[in-house]
């Protein structure tokens, strides 16, 4: 019954004279609200075409001039330069400290003692903190203490929340300054490499990377070489130990630090932790290897059977970052690269040959980089790819850059300029890196500059004076029989790679 009287209820309500005309008030009320919102929309899309533009008649502001945050540059007594950056946007603080080593320095005949040593320094605790303690210490209060040595530095850092910046900076100083080098971590890490070794053949992309500079700074130079099961068995304890207290000195050391605290007060935690560190007056600055070009051209090949694309590289020696002609040479990398560059058109757009394809200057602070062009291609074209790379590298130094192709090759590096300084810690990391290889300061803005100076004849000049197209080495990485038309229409010898991994212990000879 109450089910029957609900129904006749909502019938009621529905056939309401009054309820219809209101209803068709609402109706109407909501059509001429429709309508004026389309008539709105209409008029407005009209007035937006009518002063829309062209994307080449748009008129943009002129870039902001940058400006870098506050900090502060000291020396303590010990020799180690501190660079301090307040930021109390968050209550984060963070540090990293820059030393003058890298896994160039390590003997031949030990590759790969560097990185340990960088990895164990962390890993293997330290005189007052087992590694468990330092893990669980740091756990609790969302905080880490990280060391590395790479080619060329060696680096531990920090990062703490503001209450705990005290706690985590001395176990920081404590790493640093104490580390005891675990035998079971260093082990631990031994087995991690040799199973990095065994995998290193499974991505033909590393495959061409690694064998490329090789073909470049030679097999047994400092910036080519690679560990190998043996040199990794013949590193001990005692070799992370000597090679610390080689370099692990505080006149050795840049340390930077950012975030949210007060200057004067991290100075005084500065001192109390790392000040009484001493120095060793005898530490020289050391001897860096020499670079010279391996191969001075050649093609040179590494099979395998089961790739359908092959990876390509070709390229030189190339400079260093302090060349009078960075900024030229940048402005180049511009013509050539990105949407709307040379090879792009060329290569990918107009040949089809491949979706990436790059050439690029890439210098480095204190030793020649490489000059390095490349891609990949279907393994049928891979012939015609490396032709079309070498024809567009003799046609930057040939042809003049047209004023279109000048204009956005500048833009583009000047726009991408602010970028550089998104975040304070850029700039500081900026600021370290420069006096750790004793670049100016200002080197940055200087070579904004000299971007914003260069002509098409500087791009076209310094494209005949570096670019060396009868150095160029060329290593394709892929399938032997799948490349059709062969390599030999490249050169007439072409040079195989053995990429096989050396056992730990040579094999007896029958």
């Amino acid at each position: 019954m109450q089910q029957y009287q609900s129904k006749r209820q909502m019938l009621f309500k529905i056939q309401n004279p009054k309820s219809k005309i209101q209803n068709r008030q609402r109706l109407i009320y909501a059509l001429v609200i429709a309508f004026a919102f389309l008539l709105f929309t209409f008029n407005f899309s009209q007035a937006a075409t009518a002063a829309a533009k062209h994307y080449t008649e748009l008129q943009l502001p002129p870039l902001p001039e940058i400006k870098l945050p506050k900090y502060e540059r000291f020396v303590l007594q010990n020799g180690m330069v501190v660079y301090l950056m307040e930021d109390h946007e968050l209550p984060l603080v963070g540090g990293t400290a820059l030393l003058r080593t890298g896994s160039r320095l390590e003997p031949a005949d030990k590759v790969g003692l560097a990185e340990f040593t960088g990895e164990v320094m962390r890993t293997g605790g330290t005189k007052k903190h087992s590694p468990d303690e330092l893990n669980e210490i740091l756990e609790q209060r969302a905080a880490s203490v990280e060391t590395g040595i790479s080619e060329t530095s060696g680096s531990a850092s920090f990062e703490a929340l503001t209450e705990d910046l005290e706690t985590v900076f001395g176990l920081f100083a404590e790493v640093l300054r104490e580390p005891v080098f675990a035998q079971e971590k260093l082990d631990l890490a031994k087995t991690q490499e040799k199973g990095s070794i065994a995998r290193r053949n499974d991505n033909p992309n590393s495959i061409a990377s690694r064998e490329f500079r090789k073909l470049i700074y030679g097999k047994d130079s400092p910036y080519a070489r690679t560990t190998e099961y043996a040199s990794v068995e013949q590193i001990s304890r005692a070799d992370l130990l000597k090679f610390y207290q080689q370099y692990f000195y505080p006149n050795n050391i840049i340390l930077g630090i950012l975030g949210d605290f007060d200057a004067k007060k991290m100075r005084s935690l500065i001192q109390a932790k790392l000040g009484d560190w001493q120095p060793n007056p005898k530490l020289a600055k050391p001897q860096l290897p020499q670079v010279s070009q391996a191969k001075t051209g050649g093609v040179f090949f590494v099979n395998q059977p089961q790739l359908t694309q092959s990876n390509i590289y070709i390229g030189h020696l190339g400079g260093k970052l302090d060349s009078p002609d960075y900024a030229a040479l940048d402005v180049l990398n511009g013509v050539l690269n990105g949407f709307g560059g040379r090879l792009f058109n060329e290569v990918r757009s107009r040949q089809g040959l491949a979706y990436s394809v790059y050439g690029q200057w890439s210098p480095r602070y204190d030793y020649p980089g490489m000059f390095i062009a490349g891609g990949q291609t279907r393994s049928q074209t891979t012939v015609q790819f490396v032709k079309a790379l070498q024809a567009e590298i003799k046609r930057i130094q040939a042809q003049r850059v047209t004023p279109q192709e000048l204009a956005f090759a500048k833009e583009s590096t000047l726009n991408s300029f602010v970028f550089n300084f998104e975040d304070p810690n850029q700039t500081i990391s900026r600021l370290m890196r420069y006096e750790y290889y004793g670049y100016p300061a200002d080197f940055l803005f200087r070579y904004q500059k000299a971007v914003a100076a260069t002509t098409a004849a500087d791009v076209q000049r310094v494209a005949k004076q570096y670019l060396k197209p009868e150095n160029l080495v060329t290593l394709v990485v892929g399938n032997q029989t799948a490349i059709q038309p062969p390599l030999t229409q490249l050169a007439s010898q072409v040079t195989p790679i053995d990429v096989t991994i050396p056992p730990s212990q040579p094999q007896a000879k029958n």
